[in-house]
């Protein structure tokens, strides 16, 4: 496979500020796990090679287990998780697939989630989210091919 082009935020050097947004989300105090964990599983749902490739192997080298990480994309049956990250999770595939009902993220998700993570918290999982749905679609829609992005 080969990509349409280079991807479009190094074509228009925005890839400073969005790695600098990206860096934000660690300062909300999530572990950095649960955000790999919300970035592989936006991944998932969105097919995006390139994502789900760079997001397993730097959850891998954040310490996460094969374990987990072969579960994540079936987490809900999966003995393997906390409930703040299965609220995390939950959040994730809300937000990614807010096409699918008319009230992507109902309250009592959002409540559950907010039961679970304070408003800093919150805001590193829904700009993860954020942020992982356009690195998904900026490479999708280029076909790039997964490779090491220097993450």
């Amino acid at each position: 496979m080969q990509p349409r082009m280079q991807n479009p935020a190094r074509v228009l050097d925005a890839t400073q500020p969005i790695g600098d947004i990206y860096k934000a989300t660690y300062s909300g105090g999530v572990p950095k796990t649960t955000l790999d964990l919300v970035h592989l599983r936006t991944s998932q749902i969105n097919g995006c090679s390139s994502c789900v490739d760079s997001g397993s192997r730097n959850a891998r080298k954040s310490g996460e287990t094969e374990e987990r990480l072969s579960a994540v994309a079936a987490w809900r049956d999966s003995p393997y998780f906390t409930e703040e990250e299965r609220a995390a999770l939950a959040l994730t595939e809300a937000a990614t697939r807010m096409a699918d009902r008319s009230d992507p993220v109902p309250d009592a998700l959002w409540d559950e989630v907010a039961g679970c993570y304070d408003e800093k918290g919150l805001a590193a999982i829904v700009l993860t989210i954020a942020v992982t749905n356009m690195f998904n679609r900026l490479n999708a829609t280029t076909r790039q091919v997964p490779q090491d992005w220097g993450a």
